[in-house]
């Protein structure tokens, strides 16, 4: 969270704290969303208080001007910032500053006149078919504790065959269970249905089975090895194994798990608005890009097979 206490005066931090409780509260930001958000302001108007050589007022905001912004995301580009995490920086900014206006405190031109970065375009990185099953299968053969295995298996499973994310796979509890459709909590605090094929309900069940913690309705599902809650850490180390031992590029990932889950029910003509719903996509446009994943492979299958590709 912000922490402007030498940076700026006592109103400009209330009205920090009453932008973050709104966030929070009423827009609903993933918790990691708001840190960063948080960090990005405060770096600001610290950068701001050395650039007007005093503490942050509402009139320091009012006078702000296009090169103050400028020099700002500057200094942050020279200190290696790429154009992803410059475009968040200018988007918490402009949601300070939007909620200042809102709430008729003050409003500025300073922001609209700043570009965000050019992005560039990345297409996920999806494992084939083959390579995803050989990530989960293979699992058993790199763990000597059977509970141990199952549980990674069970993770991993829930991140191809459901297309969870890691945090949401192991902030599942029993009672998200109860149902043949999972109830997922993802960003934002908002819930989807996804329904849990036979396969992934047998490696949970397997888990469930051979764990030797005794799990309660509402407790997280996956456990460490000392019965506390499971470590994404863990999962991604157990992954990094599974790179070595079956020859994976470096994007092989348990998020990999969740991109491959979406281009091979794509390209198996699954609907992109259902996938869209199983994701848990607030807009079409994130989902959109997996059409470009599954042209692409297409293209390179054909430059492979075809006599004159």
């Amino acid at each position: 969270m912000v922490d402007s206490a030498f940076a700026t005066d006592e109103f400009i931090r209330a009205r920090i704290s009453a932008w973050q409780r709104e966030l929070g509260s009423v827009r609903r930001l993933a918790a990691n969303t708001l840190d960063a958000y948080g960090r990005d302001l405060d770096q600001f108007l610290q950068f701001l208080a050395g650039h007007t050589g005093g503490p942050v007022s509402l009139d320091t905001l009012k006078e702000l001007r296009g090169a103050d912004v400028r020099a700002f995301m500057a200094q942050r580009r020279s200190e290696s910032l790429g154009s992803r995490s410059l475009a968040r920086v200018l988007s918490a900014l402009k949601s300070f500053f939007r909620f200042l206006e809102r709430e008729g405190v003050m409003a500025t031109e300073a922001l609209n006149v700043i570009r965000t970065p050019k992005l560039p375009k990345s297409l996920p990185k999806a494992l084939t078919v083959i390579e995803a099953r050989a990530t989960i299968a293979t699992t058993n053969e790199l763990e000597d504790r059977p509970w141990v295995a199952a549980r990674d298996m069970a993770v991993l499973s829930l991140c191809y065959g459901a297309g969870l994310r890691i945090a949401e796979a192991l902030a599942l509890t029993r009672s998200d269970l109860e149902t043949e459709v999972l109830r997922v909590t993802g960003k934002g605090g908002k819930t989807r249905m996804v329904p849990l094929i036979a396969a992934v309900r047998r490696s949970i069940a397997l888990y469930l089975d051979l764990c030797p913690f005794k799990s309660w309705p509402e407790e997280p599902l996956f456990r460490g090895v000392r019965g506390g809650v499971l470590s994404p850490r863990l999962i991604q180390l157990r992954v990094a194994q599974l790179r070595g031992a079956l020859g994976l590029p470096p994007s092989a990932t348990p998020h990999a798990l969740r991109h491959s889950f979406a281009t091979h029910l794509l390209g198996k003509g699954g609907d992109l608005r259902a996938i869209q719903e199983l994701l848990g996509h607030a807009s079409l446009s994130s989902t959109q890009i997996y059409t470009a994943v599954d042209t692409e492979r297409l293209l390179e299958s054909y430059r492979n097979a075809h006599p004159r590709g």
